[in-house]
């Protein structure tokens, strides 16, 4: 798994600014960043992957906002593994 930058994620899903990430994400419609350093985030890449294939697939807004809650629930699962070992 690789963390993509905000250029990487908007370069994949074809969003032009960084405004248009952070508005889907007070949507509901992209996943909350994960910070890899004091001033700077980033995104799991098979999230960004999971969020464009729905996107492309044609899913509605809600079926993308439950898409996106799932992949919350699958990192906050993987975490408790790794945090359990």
């Amino acid at each position: 798994m690789a963390i993509w930058r905000i250029e990487r994620c908007k370069g994949e899903s074809g969003y032009k600014s960084h405004a248009s990430i952070y508005g889907l994400i007070r949507a509901g419609l992209w996943t909350q960043p994960v910070k890899i350093g004091e001033r700077s985030s980033g995104w799991p890449d098979d999230e960004v992957k999971a969020i464009t294939a729905a996107r492309i697939a044609g899913q509605s807004d809600d079926q993308i906002r439950e898409l996106v809650n799932l992949l919350h629930s699958q990192r906050a699962k993987k975490l408790a593994v790794l945090l359990a070992a």
